[in-house]
Formats: structure tokens, sequence, C-alpha cells
């Protein structure tokens, strides 16, 4: 069992960053893949990145070069660096882990989720 539990987020004006953080319980963090994923009023939750116990990343186009995805297993805690921060940016963001999976941005293939943390991007 995996408890995830996110802090970070807040209002900012566009062109701003935010650091998300999550904080997860349990002995085995490194090995799960840990995610972001976002979810707008009236839209689907979307993938926003992926980062593998062993450190590899992956992002999803819309944010690529202006998110920043890391983890430090010591201290069981997956962070999200946003930067140039956009309107369209705004969601509700969740920290998601997946043990076993095949497509790293489907949300169904994760176990485990967090309450969200809200962020608005104003103009």
């Amino acid at each position: 069992q995996v408890q995830l539990v996110e802090s970070g987020g807040g209002l900012v004006q566009a062109g701003g960053s935010l650091r998300l953080s999550c904080a997860a319980s349990g002995r085995t963090f490194s090995s799960y893949a840990m995610g972001w994923f976002r979810q707008a009023p009236g839209k689907e939750r979307e993938f926003v990145a992926t980062i593998r116990g062993g450190g590899a990343t992956y992002y999803a186009d819309s944010v690529k070069g202006r998110f920043t995805i890391s983890r430090d297993n010591a201290k069981n805690t997956l962070y999200l660096q946003m930067n140039s921060l956009k309107p369209e940016d705004t969601a509700v963001y969740y920290c998601a882990a997946a043990r076993y999976f095949t497509d790293i941005m489907s949300p169904p293939q994760y176990e485990y989720w967090g309450q969200g943390t809200q962020v608005t991007v104003s103009s």
C-alpha cells in the first residue's frame, strides 16, 4: 500500500513558477514509477510527466522544456518544477504511482493516487 500527499499548489501569474511535491509512504518507493497528471474542469485527466525508479523521465509535449520531474528516493518524495506557466496549465495536479505498466501515459495503469493540489495560472 502506498499513500500519496501532494503539496505546493497555488495561484501564480502567467510566466511564473511553482514547485509541487508529493510525499509517499511505504518502503518500496524506489520500485515505483511516479507520475504527475492533471485535470482541468470539464476535461479528462491527462498525463504530464513520469519518472521511473531508475530516473528515466517522460513528458507530455505540452510541458516539455517548461516542467521538470524529479524524485528523492531517500526522502520518498516526488517533485514537479513548473516554469513559464501558462493559463492553460490551470488544473488540479495529481501524483500517482505505478509498479507495472505498458502505457506510461495511461491513468488506469497507475495503482495509487494522491488527493490532488490546485494550480491556477492567471493571465
